[in-house]
């Protein structure tokens, strides 16, 4: 989706359009120019990719005039008037009608450049916020899969293609780049919509305790189970069990998951009785599980059983292209989360955004978004602030500098401990230890 915004010049007079024209192009802005309204507006629609500069005293249709037309197609098409001393009573009134802006003759290169810039960046987040409501009228659901590159394309379709079937199916792609989101909508498109979604992460869970949660289990199977519980698989029954991470899943378990991928039947712990379950299995991963030096302990036979249709999420930095309507998107929900109002973007941000290889993709740009709504984006370019109290010894300074590493990992998480440590890349049993250490409350940071 292209994100440039032109300017569109409306002036009759000829010496002063031409002008304003310079101004705005040195500036680095494309322009078109007409020299009065009916032109103009013969070449304007709802979908009009720039703003609108125009002079009031014209003669035909005046900009005032033109300034109503406009509205009449695109509420949210910005119009900044050009005015004599003598509108800017009729400027004022306007503003109050809607328009962007008004400049006073004779104005500085900088008021019209600056007034330009904002409502440029106006009409960019509008056209953006169209192009998300059409693809979610589209696609039948809530904002699926933001992107207009091919490679997302192709990947909506194919998601249609197989959401009616019940083929299992591998979902591979990079941490945050939407795995869960690709497993929901293969639940919400087919025809075990009516059914369940079930989804359990299989790297969060202790190995005591996954295959309680996956099979189920019977009163007295095991110490402390003093009540029945009925699995996750059982109770994806009708629907869809999403398993995230697999290749973490431990080696024992993958055994018994091997016979529910082929018999359709599970056995709860602590019985012999064997119950048929109708279910579709999504199974995430994160690494290639057809590398074997990728797949280490994975059993190569439920990998083969899962490989019937495998599905690569392209990472962010192969659709660069879709950044700018995703991060849109994050923003405005940002703002509606904060109760903020979506803030007027520096150039870092736009550099940031473009130049950065997202490794964490789809969810660390969420985060980015999160933290500029808050103004807490800071450019990478700028010198690295040390805040450490002064007087500190290094020992010291090391211990106050990865505790705030430690809080914000946290807060860029909402205090998720699976993928806080993942940010952090340390063992769970460090992680504790340090927040221990450094009188940190996990808790504070939930969402």
């Amino acid at each position: 989706m292209s994100t440039a915004i032109e300017i569109i010049l409306v002036d009759d007079d000829a010496d002063l359009r031409r002008a304003t024209q310079q101004t705005l192009e040195l500036a680095g802005f494309a322009v078109r120019a007409f020299s009065n309204a009916a032109a103009m507006l013969s070449e304007t629609t709802a979908e009009t990719r720039g703003i609108v500069v125009t002079d009031i005293r014209m003669p035909g249709m005046d900009g005032l005039q033109l300034f109503s037309r406009l509205k009449a197609i695109d509420a949210d098409l910005p119009v900044i008037l050009i005015t004599g001393h003598g509108d800017i009573q009729m400027a004022v009134q306007a503003l109050q009608d809607g328009a962007y802006d008004f400049i006073a003759k004779p104005f500085a290169a900088d008021r019209l450049v600056q007034s330009v810039r904002r409502a440029a960046e106006k009409r960019r987040l509008v056209l953006e916020n169209r192009a998300l409501r059409q693809m979610a009228e589209s696609a039948g659901d809530d904002l699926p899969l933001i992107g207009q590159t091919p490679a997302m394309e192709r990947l909506r379709a194919t998601l249609r293609q197989i959401a009616d079937t019940d083929v299992d199916v591998l979902v591979a792609g990079e941490t945050g780049s939407g795995k869960e989101v690709v497993a929901t909508l293969l639940h919400r498109w087919g025809r075990r919509r009516s059914g369940q979604f079930v989804a359990l992460n299989c790297g969060a869970l202790p190995e005591t305790v996954i295959e309680s949660e996956l099979f189920g289990h019977e009163p007295g199977a095991f110490t402390g189970a003093q009540k029945k519980r009925i699995g996750r698989i059982e109770h994806a029954g009708g629907g869809t069990l999403f398993l995230d991470e697999i290749e973490s899943m431990p080696l024992a378990t993958q055994v018994k998951m091997l016979r529910v991928l082929e018999m359709r039947e599970v056995m709860p712990l602590g019985t012999n009785e064997v119950r048929p379950i109708d279910l579709r299995v999504v199974a995430a991963a994160k690494v290639d599980l057809g590398d074997p030096s990728q797949r280490g302990s994975f059993r190569e036979d439920l990998y083969f059983r899962l490989n019937v249709v495998t599905i690569s999420i392209p990472p962010l930095r192969e659709r660069r292209g879709d950044i700018p309507l995703l991060f849109s998107h994050f923003l405005h929900r940002a703002a509606q989360r904060f109760r903020r109002d979506v803030p007027d973007l520096p150039a870092f941000v736009h550099h940031h955004l473009m130049s950065h290889d997202w490794p964490g993709n789809v969810r660390e740009l969420a985060h980015y978004a999160e933290r500029t709504v808050l103004g807490l984006a800071e450019d990478a370019a700028a010198p690295i602030r040390d805040d450490t109290p002064p007087g500190l010894s290094l020992p010291d300074r090391m211990e106050h500098h990865e505790a705030a590493l430690i809080r914000q990992a946290l807060a860029d998480n909402a205090g998720d401990v699976r993928r806080t440590i993942e940010a952090l890349g340390i063992p769970r049993k460090t992680f504790y230890d340090k927040l221990q250490r450094h009188q940190i409350s996990r808790t504070d940071y939930e969402a």
